[in-house]
């Protein structure tokens, strides 16, 4: 029961997803960081709250609506999935394109004119009923001369 265990921890991908997360919350704290000392007050200052932003609210029929805090964090996660679509999500799918290999496109396919079966369309016998296709309709003429 261990044993398998082990071998999952010890599998690369799990040791990457966790220094992935460790590095995702670190670089989160510096987002949330810079968002609360840079832009929060840039954000004050424009809609003239002065200090702390994140304190903002509007009142309605006597219950506080405090929306500082939100557009302190929303700021904060556009920035983070920003910094993460441009430097992680974009590199490594164009990475992926450049080392991923062609398909190959599927070779044409015909009716088999005995059974129905679809054959490619240069064999010269139906793999499905054995029976010669070569040189009936549909079928090319140059599949009689492999023979």
């Amino acid at each position: 029961m261990f044993k398998g265990f082990r071998s999952f921890l010890l599998r690369g991908n799990v040791v990457d997803l966790a220094v992935g997360i460790v590095i995702g919350a670190a670089f989160t704290a510096v987002v949330t960081g810079f968002v609360t000392a840079f832009l929060t007050p840039l954000v004050g200052v424009a809609v003239g709250a002065v200090g702390d932003f994140t304190k903002e609210a509007f009142t309605v029929a006597g219950t506080a609506f405090p929306y500082g805090g939100f557009l302190n964090a929303l700021i904060s996660f556009v920035l983070v999935s920003a910094v993460i679509y441009f430097a992680v999500v974009l590199p490594v799918g164009k990475l992926q394109a450049k080392f991923d290999r062609p398909v190959a496109a599927e070779p044409a396919k015909v009716d088999c004119p005995q059974c129905l079966s679809r054959i490619p369309a240069a064999a010269v016998r139906c793999a499905h009923c054995t029976s010669e296709v070569a040189g009936q309709a549909g079928f090319p003429a140059q599949a009689l001369q492999r023979g």
